[in-house]
């Protein structure tokens, strides 16, 4: 879960212009709708809860948009050629991106794998039925050594050896007629020596392509098109996380050979690598809906929105004698606000773990992340009047465990 720590790298700057209560209209990520005729979690006596945390993978991502959810139910009815669906899906993502070309893909992780596996084989379709099997072909990848964490393991999954790196004479001095690709992991570029235009450059100047793996990078909406424009070769990007999407679906995107390519050594063909990775009609249609929607909808608003719902969160805790918090944005990945709440253990003499599985175990439930020492709870995946709710609890539990 590293990727989506949103302790680690936090911002000491303080988010601005907050505004307390409710003076702004909330946003729903869904709309509201109707009962279901059969409520499936209760049956099956599944937990829900209030997702005060983010979008990690173990909490289900995100709550996809009605209009997302209405694709999938409208093209669940109709039958289509998956090969057509991503041409079309495919083309209209690239347009919104600054991509030469665009696929959807089973999760940024199939992404990675996809993406490399293209770049290992070209169109060259023998070597697509060799994969994982490198014999005769390229098969080292440069990796900084501060991105060299458990993502990597996709792009292992082709048979290709990790090469570490630190330092631009170190790229200088690794680069061979082996290295096939260089890789860069966008939340860990702050720890890296090597930044983001200066690990493009290296590439470009070796003829050696770059992928970025982006995951839940989506905040501020720039970052769709950034690393298209600075010159990645390949953009991996998860699709049920910041964009609200299938949170089984993710986009892989960059240069026109590379995408056709990785096509090669993905579904609905077999024989390859990526024939599991499978993405039906649903949700590539359903990805596009969802990064059409995310990228044109009022994005100030929003941040105002989540800025509000922080407020009340904070107003609440603060409600609590001993408790002190901060509100923060992450520099790089996660880029929301983000409110750490912590407390003289004198005065509430529990640990942080303590209170948020007291919170897990409360009705409604609701999840938020942290340590031992403190509470870390974003905005992002409420809906609205969660924020109160996630209030309410925060005063209520914190005062019961008071002394």
């Amino acid at each position: 879960m590293k990727r989506r720590e949103v302790i680690r790298n936090l911002s000491v700057l303080p988010v601005s212009g907050v505004v307390l209560g409710s003076a702004i209209p909330f946003e729903s990520m869904a709309s509201a709708t109707a009962a279901p005729k059969r409520d499936i979690f209760k049956e099956l006596g599944i937990r829900t809860f209030i997702n005060a945390a983010g979008t990690y993978t173990a909490l289900s991502g995100c709550i996809m948009h009605e209009e997302v959810v209405e694709t999938i139910r409208y093209s669940s009815q109709k039958y289509a050629a998956i090969d057509e669906c991503q041409d079309a899906v495919g083309k209209k993502i690239a347009e919104l991106c600054h991509a030469e070309s665009a696929m959807v893909t089973a999760g940024c992780w199939s992404a990675l794998v996809l993406g490399t596996a293209g770049v290992l084989t070209g169109l060259d379709s023998k070597k697509v039925a060799q994969l994982p099997h490198l014999e005769n072909m390229k098969s080292e990848v440069l990796v900084q050594k501060e991105h060299n964490h458990g993502y990597v393991h996709a792009l292992t999954n082709t048979g290709i050896r990790v090469v570490e790196v630190e330092t631009a004479e170190d790229v200088e001095k690794a680069i061979n007629d082996n290295t096939a690709m260089m890789w860069f992991l966008n939340y860990a570029g702050p720890n890296g020596k090597i930044k983001d235009m200066e690990w493009v450059a290296l590439g470009r100047k070796h003829g050696i392509p770059t992928m970025i793996d982006m995951a839940a990078d989506a905040t501020p909406v720039e970052n769709l098109w950034k690393f298209n424009d600075m010159g990645f070769d390949l953009v991996c990007v998860s699709g049920g996380k910041g964009l609200t999407g299938p949170q089984s679906a993710g986009i892989l995107m960059g240069k026109k050979d590379l995408i056709a390519a990785a096509r090669l050594n993905a579904p609905p063909r077999g024989g390859n690598i990526g024939r599991g990775m499978k993405v039906n009609k649903e949700e590539i249609l359903a990805m596009y809906v969802a990064l059409e929607k995310f990228i044109n909808r009022d994005h100030k608003k929003q941040w105002t929105i989540w800025e509000n719902r922080i407020a009340v969160m904070e107003k609440g805790a603060k409600s609590v004698a001993g408790v002190t918090t901060t509100v923060t944005v992450p520099p790089v990945a996660n880029i929301t606000p983000t409110l750490t709440i912590s407390w003289d253990i004198t005065k509430i003499p529990v640990d942080a773990n303590e209170m948020r599985s007291r919170l897990r175990k409360g009705n409604p439930s609701i999840e938020m992340m942290g340590g031992k020492e403190n509470l870390v709870i974003t905005a992002w995946m409420l809906r609205d009047g969660e924020d109160k709710i996630v209030a309410s609890k925060l005063a209520e539990e914190l005062k019961k465990a008071s002394v």
